[in-house]
């Protein structure tokens, strides 16, 4: 610092009201720069080191001067008067197929994908729109979609009591109420699973009758239970029972159920092998749905076939990676 400016600087701290008359104009700047070199703050940029990846190029950072100078990010002081964020993140969740298809379609990019678990008890699909790129790229993974397959009432019923002894009673009541779900098998359902099962299919109306005839006998003890040579059972109580037509009850060995697994999805198909078990004279029924995981499953992976189809995003059965 020149003498001129030493005495400028000392007039100013012994007398700051007095109003200097300083000719050279040069001098006055350079005062106001020691001034605020003193104590300001100055917006530098910072370049990033070669082979970085991930980041700027060059980032903004505040330089402090003073006694204890330091270097500062600025964003802080940016983010106090944000007026939006700064990405998209979280996970929306849908209740229908058709909602997933739409929203993603309103979200997605090039590098956007689905993923779908397609096995029981939590089938979902999960669009990730933020996926990383397909040349390597990295990206955030925090912008997902999720359709979780939400179970209809008449899938959970007959969820509920799969494989379960029941009372005759119950399971007359409960074959009654579930009447609506009840299916004929088509001409190559029936040829297969009789062959395979070696038993009969029963038609709607002969289930129905069945449940009727159940509730006729349940305070009745059987007699004796011998399975017919097509696969069907003839069961015989102590009262020699009979339906109300007058003819012993003939208990066929499968029969097909046809309900929606999913709301607003097509119905699934599932044959239903029925069972019984005699002990003291009392009988309880249970039925078992024929591989309804892998009809479930199939179900699923057509959706998701749906979904990728309609929105020509790659689908991949399994979860993405945690973001």
């Amino acid at each position: 610092m020149s003498e001129t400016e030493t005495a400028a600087v000392e007039q100013l701290i012994a007398a700051p009201e007095t109003i200097l008359r300083i000719d050279d104009n040069d001098v006055l700047e350079r005062i106001i720069k020691l001034g605020s070199d003193a104590e300001g703050i100055e917006i530098i940029t910072l370049q990033a080191p070669e082979g970085v990846v991930g980041v700027p190029k060059a980032v903004p950072v505040a330089r402090h001067h003073g006694a204890s100078p330091k270097l500062a990010g600025v964003k802080e002081f940016f983010d106090a008067y944000r007026i939006g964020p700064e990405r998209r993140k979280g996970t929306a969740a849908v209740t229908t197929l058709q909602s997933f298809v739409a929203l993603v379609t309103r979200h997605m990019n090039a590098d956007s994908v689905i993923f779908a678990n397609t096995s029981w008890p939590n089938p979902k699909l999960t669009a990730v729109i933020d996926y990383h790129q397909a040349d390597g790229g990295a990206r955030f993974c925090n912008h997902k979609i999720d359709y979780s397959f939400p179970i209809t009432p008449e899938f959970k019923a007959w969820m509920d009591y799969n494989g379960k002894p029941i009372g005759q009673g119950d399971f007359a009541a409960f074959l009654e109420d579930r009447v609506a779900d009840l299916a004929a098998p088509y001409d190559a359902e029936r040829a297969d699973y009789e062959r395979l099962l070696n038993t009969k299919f029963a038609l709607p109306n002969e289930i129905v009758e069945l449940s009727r005839g159940l509730q006729v006998t349940v305070a009745a003890n059987v007699k004796n239970a011998h399975t017919l040579q097509n696969g069907e059972v003839e069961i015989v109580w102590t009262e020699e029972h009979r339906d109300q037509t007058g003819a012993k009850i003939i208990v066929p060995g499968l029969f097909m159920i046809a309900v929606p697994a999913f709301i607003d999805g097509d119905p699934i198909r599932l044959p239903a092998r029925l069972r019984y078990r005699v002990k003291e004279g009392k009988i309880t029924w249970s039925y078992h749905l024929y591989k309804w995981d892998f009809w479930l499953r199939e179900r699923v992976k057509e959706d998701l076939d749906t979904a990728a189809k309609e929105t020509s995003l790659p689908a991949f059965e399994g979860k993405p990676e945690e973001a």
